[in-house]
């Protein structure tokens, strides 16, 4: 199987000859879609934590992929554009149903929330889950990018508009923290 966001020179011709395809026939666009369905959604359901909600956010960001399309210049950077579509659907979503992420809610409520605890039992787990849910926004959309979408640096960095090497050292310092907080409350 090969690596959605691998970044060889190949894999990156390939795509941008993907899209040239897509953008010359619309009906072409269904290899786009297959490459992309699964890491758009598990980045979409870790938001909303609704899979109902995720398919009709995954679908919204598909047809507006394939609309926007045209428009689309090829950079390198196709992953990030569109993610950065899909955060828009995301931040659109929320801002009208005027909620915060499901998991969030549900703690505020005093829901137990087990997010990995039914597939993994580790204490460790556990804390690190809640080293998490503690993050700000900023961090938790860091973590959710890199370790959920599976984007690399470099799309990450176009899509929040930053340098590669700076998103890297933020990623790196937050899981170094989150080490640290882990070691600390085991000691």
């Amino acid at each position: 199987m090969t690596d959605v966001f691998s970044t060889t020179d190949e894999s990156v011709t390939e795509l941008s000859e993907l899209v040239a395809r897509a953008q010359a026939a619309p009906l072409q666009f269904g290899p786009i879609y297959d490459r992309y369905i699964q890491p758009v959604y598990r980045y979409i359901y870790s938001r909303v934590m609704n899979p109902v909600e995720a398919d009709d956010l995954v679908a919204q960001t598909f047809l507006s992929a394939l609309e926007a399309l045209p428009r689309y210049r090829d950079k390198g950077h196709f992953s990030a554009w569109l993610f950065s579509i899909a955060r828009s659907k995301l931040m659109d979503h929320f801002r009208k149903h005027k909620r915060e992420v499901a998991y969030e809610r549900d703690l505020e409520n005093g829901e137990r929330v087990d997010l990995l605890g039914d597939l993994i039992q580790s204490q460790e787990v556990a804390q690190l889950a809640t080293l998490i849910r503690e993050l700000d926004e900023d961090k938790k959309e860091l973590l959710r990018l890199r370790y959920v979408a599976g984007l690399s640096y470099a799309e990450m960095g176009a899509l929040l508009k930053k340098k590669e090497d700076t998103v890297k050292k933020a990623v790196y310092r937050l899981l170094e923290r989150l080490h640290r907080q882990m070691e600390a409350d085991n000691a």
